[in-house]
């Protein structure tokens, strides 16, 4: 007599076996060159980025005389810190649309879904260019103009870089959410609901905290892309002294001459990239998300 099939168990993650068959055939020597050349690429990149400063401006003695520049110091100080504080006001931004827009395109099924699926999705195939542009067309004529002139809005400002920021990372983390929602069983929140919790309560208590892996992952997503915005913000924003992020301070620099200081910043972000990489793969499926 056949044993009857182990119900799946929502929430668990499945172990997924290797692919049967030899090691060594056309299939996996090809994909795990690919693999390995691609991986060669980044290192490169990194390991160009720290001889640069290591074998050419550390022994020029050129790195020695930036940090000993207070000017050259507070420049690079006030961009990261720039970078960090708008970037971190984007993300609250970010968050308080991904999620319930993330939720209502995972739950709900209505005529336009799929058209409202789409339009989510253009900011991240747009040119953050035509962003930037956009948004200058935005307030430059009908409600938007009126909108500036009433609340005395100023575009270069925290407030510009906040709102390149925003649409440039906004849909990539509503696509994480989404992914995040659709994989929490819905029928955990029916069963709440049919046991007397009201729908916003079976989402906070149920819902929320089975998909809160994948909530934090793209949060962290959109943080990332948000610290690297540079061509939306060249459109919009500028490249004055009150609104020198990171992106743009090593353009300038790089412009100046200063490839040390252009150096440092990058190498700056870089590091933030990769604790943030961390924070993403450590939430990533097979761990916490899936």
């Amino acid at each position: 007599m056949r044993e009857p099939p182990v119900p799946h168990r929502p929430g668990k993650t499945e172990h997924i076996h290797p692919v049967a068959g030899r090691r060594a055939n056309v299939l996996s020597v090809a994909s795990l060159s690919v693999l390995a050349l691609f991986v060669l690429i980044i290192l490169w990149l990194v390991a160009a980025d720290v001889a640069y400063l290591v074998t050419g401006q550390i022994r020029t003695g050129a790195v020695a005389k930036m940090l000993a520049d207070p000017r050259a110091m507070r420049e690079i100080a006030r961009a990261i810190w720039l970078s960090v504080s708008s970037s971190l006001l984007t993300l609250v931004l970010v968050m308080l649309f991904a999620v319930p827009t993330g939720y209502a395109l995972s739950r709900y099924r209505f005529r336009g879904h799929a058209l409202l699926e789409v339009i989510v999705d253009v900011p991240i195939v747009l040119p953050p260019t035509v962003i930037g542009l956009s948004l200058l067309a935005v307030f430059g004529l009908g409600p938007g103009s009126w909108l500036k002139q009433s609340l005395h809005l100023s575009l270069s400002s925290m407030t510009g870089i906040v709102l390149c920021q925003f649409l440039v990372s906004v849909s990539y983390c509503i696509r994480a959410v989404k992914a995040s929602f659709d994989s929490v069983d819905v029928r955990l929140e029916q069963v709440a609901m049919s046991l007397g919790c009201p729908p916003w309560k079976a989402f906070w208590q149920v819902t929320l905290p089975l998909a809160s892996g994948g909530l934090v992952a793209g949060g962290v997503i959109a943080w990332a892309r948000a610290m690297g915005v540079f061509g939306a913000l060249m459109m919009l924003v500028g490249t004055g002294p009150r609104v020198r992020v990171m992106p743009t301070a090593m353009w300038l620099e790089l412009n100046s001459g200063n490839i040390v200081q252009s150096l440092t910043i990058a190498m700056t972000a870089l590091v933030m990239a990769g604790a943030a990489l961390a924070v993403v793969h450590w939430l990533a499926p097979g761990r916490k998300w899936a």
